[in-house]
């Protein structure tokens, strides 16, 4: 019998249970009266035997008299019937939806075996995308990033980064100062939807134009200026500063630049408008700008990761290991590599833990097919996780007594930070719940409605934590390093009550004995990251030029 049929029996149950209940109330309520034999059901105290004789008036007094008794009698105990009836019938319902809702949950928690297998599935996608014989076909791409070199504290100077990576873009300039100090400037622009799906000509027009904007808003205008540019997309990288687009994702979809290198794409915008002088030292991923930007205060920092609008890993890997590297450098023992993770699944490695929820978001996606992993783990879908899986309840009556909203049955308006704030609530508390209920139109929930819908982001967010927690234990054991900081951003991680412990505690369990770890949130990774990968070439071009 499959999840559905289970659903559909259950209240199958419930709903028969409920009628029953109700007609014995009404029962005991004497709204059936039935005759003579009292095989009808009426309750034997409203009765009072005829006899032949007539009555005396005395004995007419005593029975009107003992007639008042009884019914009132019986009313009273019709009440207290009623009134047990109906806690009996509340207390089951609400023990038998969250039963149900218990049921349908444990799809989407993931077993130790399960946990197990999901490593050995990710160590083998990730041999692939570094072997160059499997590389074409691999899911998980594993590009080589070119750098080779991380933060040593020594860099200095002003730096110019762009951070492109979902619907806003930042500008900054940061200036490295001594004893890991520096200032930092910097503005949010926004990306209208128009250009996000247009060309890439119009993308890189605007991304020139607002640089031009914040060089002369900060007086930097006629300087000319290391850039670092993060550029959260899967990018197969030829060199520090070439990299092709692979494919969009994060709902982007311009034209003209898939297989296209997107540093000559920014080169030639601001050629076009031929107002500021800036050079374009790096291209990077934000999990390479995440890591080298918690590297330059810890030097143990080897991954970087990502669990935002999206979800990535780096990590620092041996040469030899990355048969694509063809460096001119090789001297150098390590690179880093930008594992693209996010697709792992793509090829059905995720089957066997994914959900017809997991299958409701891929094909209503702008890619279905795609970023399999990513759709599992990231904000962008948390959210829309949560929504179905409560609208298909409130559907099958087990929540708000099937009674939902527009908004609830609406795609894409339960945000990610609704889940966060929901699970922010102290245990028995339901503050924010039901002020995030009450924005979706969900007034009239009981405390049980609120527990059910805090049990179902929990497991929503706990398998994300352990998917996550998969791909950092795995990475970490093929480094096979005695300690390893894994430097990580993103919004989920930053802002979710429970993200980083669930992690803490699942990689634990996932790592080789005698190996630790520790998780360090970033400061602005995909910004100051950029910068400092900037500042180290820059460093590296000065050493070589000796």
């Amino acid at each position: 019998m499959d999840q559905e049929q289970q659903l559909n029996g259950a209240m199958r149950n419930v709903s028969i249970n409920t009628n029953g209940i109700a007609a014995a109330t009404k029962l005991n309520g004497h709204s059936k009266v039935s005759g003579g034999g009292g095989s009808g059901g009426g309750d034997e105290t409203d009765y009072v035997r005829t006899v032949e004789q007539p009555p005396s008036a005395a004995a007419t007094a005593a029975n009107a008299a003992n007639k008042s008794t009884n019914a009132a009698t019986a009313a009273a105990t019709a009440t207290a019937t009623n009134a047990n009836a109906f806690q009996i019938q509340t207390a089951a319902s609400a023990a038998d939806k969250k039963k149900m809702v218990y049921e349908l949950c444990q799809q989407l928690l993931l077993s130790d075996e399960q946990m197990q297998e999901l490593t050995y599935r990710i160590l083998h996608e990730l041999r692939r995308g570094l072997a160059k014989d499997t590389h074409p076909k691999a899911n998980v791409k594993c590009f080589v990033t070119y750098v080779q070199d991380l933060p040593n504290g020594n860099e200095r100077g002003k730096f110019l980064a762009l951070d492109l990576g979902g619907t806003n873009f930042r500008v900054l300039l940061i200036h490295l100062q001594e004893n890991n100090d520096f200032q930092m400037e910097s503005r949010i622009y926004a990306i209208p939807q128009h250009i996000m799906i247009g060309s890439g000509i119009q993308l890189f027009d605007h991304i020139a134009e607002c640089l031009s904007n914040f060089m002369a808003e900060h007086k930097v205008y006629s300087e000319r200026l290391p850039l670092g540019f993060t550029f959260s997309f899967p990018l197969r990288q030829l060199g520090l500063t070439k990299g092709l687009l692979e494919t969009w994702t994060k709902g982007f979809d311009c034209a003209g630049v898939v297989n296209e290198d997107v540093v000559q794409l920014l080169k030639d915008a601001i050629a076009r408008r031929g107002d500021v002088q800036i050079d374009v030292c790096a291209i990077l991923n934000d999990t390479t700008g995440t890591l080298m930007s918690c590297a330059w205060k810890n030097h143990h920092c080897k991954i970087g990761l990502i669990v935002g609008t999206g979800s990535n890993a780096c990590y620092v890997e041996k040469v030899e290991e990355a048969e694509l590297f063809d460096g001119t450098d090789n001297r150098k023992p390590h690179v880093l590599i930008n594992t693209e993770w996010g697709a792992f699944g793509d090829n059905g490695a995720l089957d066997f833990v994914r959900t017809e929820f997991d299958e409701d978001i891929d094909s209503h996606s702008i890619n279905p097919g795609k970023q399999t992993f990513e759709k599992m783990i990231s904000g962008m879908y948390m959210g829309e996780l949560v929504r179905l899986v409560l609208a298909k309840m409130t559907q099958n009556g087990i929540l708000f007594n099937g009674q939902g909203s527009e908004v609830l049955f609406t795609r894409g308006l339960f945000f990610t930070k609704y889940v966060s704030e929901i699970e922010a609530d102290e245990p028995g508390n339901f503050t924010n719940c039901r002020l995030v209920l009450e924005e979706l139109g969900l007034s009239n929930a009981t405390d049980g409605d609120c527990a059910n819908v805090r049990y179902i982001c929990e497991c929503v967010s706990k398998r994300a934590a352990h998917l996550v927690s998969a791909g950092i234990a795995t990475l970490i054991n093929k480094m096979d390093e005695p300690h390893v900081t894994v430097g990580v951003d993103g919004s989920v991680y930053r802002f979710h009550p429970k993200f980083h412990n669930l992690m803490v505690e699942k990689i634990t369990q996932l790592i080789k004995p005698g190996i630790t770890f520790d998780l360090m949130l970033s400061e602005d990774g995909s910004g100051r990251g950029a910068a400092l990968v900037a500042a180290v070439a820059c460093r590296e071009d000065i050493l070589n030029s000796k």
